[in-house]
């Protein structure tokens, strides 16, 4: 059997403002069917004799992971979580320790998660011509055949594997002990391994492949209209060529004799940029995370296992955000020590646990939630529940939070 071995924790910082520490390139979808993670995924379900896959991804993406894989129709997938970036060699030791949990013999096909292949019957062509090859003891790797020059690109195995024999179950993934994995280096697997072995392959294949590491790369596969502008949402270009524009939902986005330009906006941030720098955008994300602001890391609508949360608008003593809960999730049971907190149902059905009170709440029903009171909210029904929520007092950040009990391993 093979087993597909998909690395998952990359952060694409040259994808900002759409790609963030908290939801990066790899779960969004930019260009095709799904998120780059999901055709990862549906291209191995192409291979014959394919096993289950296993993903390792970070820690934080965890629950991303899980649902776009659900989301998928795939249950039986092994998730291994990275509790700190440490590159592609330690990753794809930690997927082979884990595979070997199943197979001594395992053979595995190590995939990035966030690539591009326009052509799945040729990716799909190339890995049975190399199986044979790594059934021989060969490390075989696909040579793209370049259309064009790319600086982009760039041309420990004893640590990770008492990491791995320090794993804990947590829910339905593995947890790799972190104080053991940071002594792990950071090496990429070009060097810890390609350039020491003596048993490495190469196989030529052109599967009009990109690792979309940049707005230009995207720029290059896309489709673009009658003046070489790749446009994706809400967008009107007049007198403007060869540029990327893109816009999130209910915004507008218009330009007027540009050329040769990324223009993205999302609700709380927007990048302008020639095609040319595309590879500099990394450092704004750099002096963001510098400068402690919370835009390189999250985006206004924020992904938690139990559903989403989107931050409307705010003030100096309140926030109001829209939440959606997914059908049968509940939020942990919780407190706050400097905010109250009013919930008005949109649609669905809440029950509200308020100290020693559980209730249901209908559509256009409102309940307050004192400050210091034990609550929690559950959506007890079967479509999502959708509400709005206005916090009010001194303090209103997230870590203003106390979990006495949650589903999700956070209490």
């Amino acid at each position: 059997m093979l087993i597909p071995l998909i690395l998952s924790g990359g952060s694409g910082t040259r994808l900002w403002p759409v790609s963030r520490k908290n939801l990066p390139k790899q779960f969004l979808n930019l260009a095709g069917e799904g998120t780059l993670f999901q055709q990862t995924i549906e291209r191995t379900r192409e291979l014959p004799h394919v096993a289950a896959p296993i993903v390792v991804a970070s820690e934080d993406h965890r629950f991303l992971a899980a649902d776009q894989l659900l989301e998928l129709g795939i249950r039986d997938a092994t998730i291994v979580l990275e509790p700190l970036a440490r590159n592609t060699a330690p990753a794809i030791a930690l997927g082979a320790l884990q595979a070997l949990q199943r197979d001594a013999d395992a053979l595995l096909l190590v995939l990035p998660a966030d690539h591009l292949i326009g052509d799945t019957a040729a990716f799909v062509a190339v890995v049975k011509q190399a199986v044979p090859l790594a059934e021989q003891g060969w490390l075989v790797t696909f040579g793209i055949r370049p259309d064009r020059p790319e600086t982009g690109f760039g041309y420990m195995l004893a640590a990770v594997r008492e990491a791995h024999a320090n794993t804990s179950a947590d829910l339905d993934f593995v947890r790799i002990d972190r104080d053991t994995f940071a002594q792990v280096p950071d090496n990429s697997i070009d060097y810890a391994v390609m350039e020491k072995t003596r048993h490495a392959a190469v196989i030529p294949v052109s599967c009009t492949w990109s690792d979309i590491g940049s707005w230009s790369a995207l720029w290059l596969t896309g489709n673009k209209d009658a003046q070489g502008n790749l446009r994706e949402g809400d967008t009107l270009s007049i007198n403007s060529h060869n540029s990327l524009l893109r816009s999130h939902d209910r915004h507008l986005l218009a330009t007027v004799g540009i050329d040769d330009l990324i223009v993205v906006t999302t609700p709380d941030a927007t990048l302008v940029a020639h095609r040319d720098a595309a590879q500099d955008v990394k450092k704004i994300v750099e002096q963001l995370k510098a400068s402690g602001r919370s835009e390189h890391s999250l985006h206004r609508v924020v992904h938690r296992p139990w559903g989403s949360y989107d931050s409307l608008e705010a003030g100096e003593r309140f926030q109001v955000k829209r939440i959606v809960v997914k059908p049968g999730a509940a939020l942990s049971l919780q407190k706050h020590h400097h905010r109250a907190e009013h919930w008005i149902v949109v649609s669905g059905t809440a029950e509200v646990t308020c100290d020693d009170k559980i209730f249901l709440l209908g559509e256009n029903q409102s309940t307050f939630i004192p400050l210091g009171s034990r609550h929690r909210l559950r959506n007890p029904g079967k479509v999502p529940l959708e509400l709005i929520e206005v916090q009010s007092g001194s303090y209103l950040g997230e870590d203003d939070i106390v979990r006495y009990d949650d589903v999700y391993g956070r209490a």
